[in-house]
């Protein structure tokens, strides 16, 4: 049984992510603020300031975990004025990933697909090619996705100087189940006025990025390696590339997708650790599911 500290824990992918860990690992959550009720059974929390550097090493060097997995940040653009978008998910993740590896311990840490420039800006930028993959360039218009490009150069410098494994999670659009934010966008979407998605019509249930977390705790890692998480599937029930075709005024050459195929590929997720998303909008979007705990 491994310790598992695990930051954001409070927020969508970190109660699912804690959930799904509790009954196999020791977990530790941290926040803003500890849960006032709704606590995960078995699982003890703390309360820091991960753009703190002192308190957040201090958390880390008494815990001891022989795994982190980073989940805290502002998870978009547009939430927070863009240079704190930025400067706070960037501080955020240089502390807690010196801090693991300072006591050696494996990292898994959520960057995004937005380090590849497919989302925001006043007019999308061409596409190399599709569907985009882990080699895909790095070319982010925001705060956000620029905070996520520095933290995965942040990763390659935490394995350079400490030697530990570091996966950072280039996940899509994360949905929950029952309250998926995608029917809007499916309704009002019309091929022959079709506004660009910044995920490309993508998206991720958050149970899957869940099982990816657990997944990748228990396999054998080195170095530092990026992975897409995206559906199978795009959101829209229509033939993917025409919707790009639509949004972007022309498609990329290679362009090798079918029909409602994602934009992104899981490919590589699926060959070096044999995961793959099992959830799809179509069952999940209206689903009656009991979220884990955590209020307040």
């Amino acid at each position: 049984m491994a310790t598992v500290l695990v930051t954001g824990a409070c927020g969508d992918i970190g109660r699912w992510t804690v959930d799904a860990l509790a009954d196999s690992h020791e977990v530790i959550g941290v926040d803003l603020h500890r849960p006032r009720r709704d606590a995960i059974d078995g699982v003890s929390y703390q309360s820091v300031d991960l753009t703190d550097q002192g308190p957040t090493l201090e958390l880390i060097a008494d815990v001891q975990p022989e795994v982190v997995v980073h989940l805290a940040a502002i998870p978009g653009a547009g939430i927070s004025p863009a240079g704190q978008t930025f400067t706070q998910n960037a501080a955020s993740a240089y502390h807690v990933l010196d801090g693991a590896g300072r006591v050696d311990a494996t990292v898994l840490w959520t960057s995004s697909e937005a380090t590849y420039g497919v989302t925001y800006g006043d007019e999308p930028r061409p596409l190399e090619y599709l569907p985009i993959d882990e080699h895909h360039p790095q070319r982010p218009l925001d705060g956000y996705g620029l905070s996520k490009v520095v933290g995965e150069e942040i990763a390659e410098r935490t394995t350079r100087r400490y030697g530990v494994p570091i996966v950072s999670i280039q996940p899509t659009w994360v949905q929950v189940p029952g309250r998926y934010e995608t029917p809007p966008i499916r309704e009002s979407f019309h091929l022959d006025d079709a506004t660009p998605s910044g995920s490309l019509w993508s998206y991720i249930d958050v149970r899957d990025v869940a099982s990816f977390i657990e997944t990748a705790i228990g396999a054998d890692l080195e170095g530092h390696k990026r992975y897409i998480l995206v559906a199978d599937d795009n959101y829209l029930g229509i033939e993917t590339s025409k919707a790009i075709e639509a949004g972007w005024g022309s498609l990329p050459e290679p362009c090798d997708i079918e029909g409602e195929e994602a934009a992104f590929t899981t490919e590589k997720a699926q060959r070096d650790l044999g995961w793959q998303p099992e959830h799809s909008w179509r069952e999940s979007e209206q689903a009656r599911v009991d979220e884990p705990g955590v209020s307040g």
